[in-house]
């Protein structure tokens, strides 16, 4: 007649999916904190690189100016013949700022200020900005004779510059020639450190051309003192578009770098929530064959 079955109930072990559920869960918690802090970023990024985009402008009109006031003075040398004095006292004067997050536009005049001071001991150090002291204080720290800070943070102005070159006028640092360690701005993604020459009164009064211009003593001092100050001009001026340059061109790398960071989290995310997905279907079909 009938034949009776019997039933075994069967025992399906969630333990196992419920823990690999919640790993899961927890896992795409965490890529959900970490998207929100990388879009964070990345809109900071954007807006750093909007902000020194509109700087870089204003930078490389004030560089164009200072450049040609600067190739002029440094014309005069050339004309005049002046050289620097052999054996004499070199001073260095290494141009940055005090801000970071452009590169390595700091690490340039360091490192030619470091090669510069291999080839020449003896002479002593002026920086300009806070980037470069920190730099420069790991292996020629007894060289550093004076440093300033607060330069950067705008577009340098020639009283800026005036009173660097007072201040190391007035502190009686003994120098033949200075050497300028700037970096020169190429292009927009480009610049170089360069060195524009600066001479005493004593070694432009011994220029080979020098008895072409009739010039007074009192008069010397003077104009050896505006070549300076306008050299120190130049330099910042130039080095602060080079500097604005750079950090364009970094916020623009790492708003990139944030945004394809974002789509992989974005695909792993996607990925999990899927898995999730799939696991909680098959943990309820499994229930539902198993009654």
């Amino acid at each position: 007649m009938f034949t009776l079955r019997a039933i075994r109930p069967v025992v399906v072990n969630t333990t196992q999916s419920i823990g690999y559920q919640n790993r899961n869960y927890a896992t795409l918690k965490e890529i959900q904190l970490r998207l929100k802090s990388i879009n964070s970023i990345a809109k900071i990024t954007k807006s750093m690189k909007m902000i020194a985009s509109t700087k870089m402008t204003r930078a490389q009109k004030a560089m164009e100016i200072a450049r040609v006031f600067g190739t002029t003075q440094t014309g005069l040398f050339t004309y005049a013949d002046t050289k620097p004095t052999e054996g004499g006292n070199t001073l260095v004067i290494t141009v940055s700022s005090d801000r970071g997050l452009c590169g390595g536009i700091h690490s340039s005049v360091s490192k030619r200020s470091k090669k510069f001071i291999e080839e020449n001991p003896s002479s002593q150090i002026i920086v300009l900005g806070d980037k470069a002291k920190g730099q420069l204080q790991r292996t020629v720290r007894e060289n550093i004779k004076l440093s300033f800070n607060q330069i950067g943070r705008s577009i340098p102005t020639y009283n800026e510059a005036s009173s660097i070159a007072d201040t190391i006028l007035k502190e009686k640092i003994d120098f033949d020639q200075a050497a300028i360690i700037y970096n020169y701005f190429i292009s927009v993604i480009s610049y170089e450190a360069k060195i524009i020459p600066a001479f005493s009164v004593s070694t432009f009064a011994k220029s080979g051309n020098f008895d072409s211009y009739e010039v007074e003593d009192d008069v010397l001092e003077h104009l050896q003192e505006f070549a300076f100050a306008n050299s120190i001009y130049w330099g910042l001026v130039e080095g602060h578009a080079a500097e604005m340059a750079s950090k364009r061109s970094a916020m623009e790398n790492a708003t990139k770098n944030a945004g394809e960071i974002i789509e992989k989290l974005t695909m792993t995310y996607n990925r999990g929530r899927q898995a999730a997905i799939t696991n909680e279907l098959v943990d309820i079909i499994t229930g539902a064959s198993a009654l």
